[in-house]
């Protein structure tokens, strides 16, 4: 049960109402740890604009849903987890593909992983990672790194749980 009370579009004030309505025309996210955000209308819509910045940046969404799942498991974070597989699932991604995934994606998963477990990068991770994937890539996926964990970290303290009918539940 979330333990934040989630605000019906009715109830918004002006600013709340305006940052929703046009989550929902662009994205269509607007669950989730967004419950907690539309208490402040700009940190949601700054929360918007980065997930829509690093969506389009130079992960693949194969590469994203990789790093996200490594992230949701990190955090034991049930909402995002539901979300993130079923996203995974519409691009092709199984239960099974973890251990079989090609070389950026397996270093999307050892980089994301390395840096929540150890709060950075050793040398040698760094160096690997840099070769594998360059630079940009590599700082965009610290970025969503970050920017996820902010995600699974609100949805977990706000108790925010996937709908009943989650096809893939996170393991406890």
């Amino acid at each position: 049960m979330a333990r934040i009370q989630i605000i019906d579009r009715a109830d918004m004030n002006a600013e709340q109402a305006r940052v929703y309505d046009a989550a929902k025309q662009t994205s269509g996210i607007v669950g989730g740890p967004y419950y907690a955000y539309i208490r402040l209308p700009k940190v949601f819509e700054a929360c918007q604009n980065l997930r829509s910045s690093l969506a389009a940046g130079p992960l693949s969404p194969r590469e994203q849903q990789i790093a996200h799942l490594a992230i949701a498991r990190h955090w034991n974070s049930k909402y995002p987890w539901f979300a993130q597989v079923r996203r995974s699932l519409s691009v092709g991604i199984d239960r099974a593909v973890i251990d079989a995934i090609n070389a950026r994606e397996r270093t999307c998963f050892v980089v994301a992983s390395e840096i929540l477990a150890n709060k950075g990068l050793n040398d040698a991770s760094y160096a690997s990672a840099e070769k594998t994937m360059g630079l940009e890539s590599l700082v965009s996926l610290v970025a969503l790194t970050g920017s996820f964990s902010m995600t699974c970290m609100t949805a977990g303290t706000f108790g925010i749980d996937p709908p009943a009918e989650n096809p893939i539940p996170l393991a406890s």
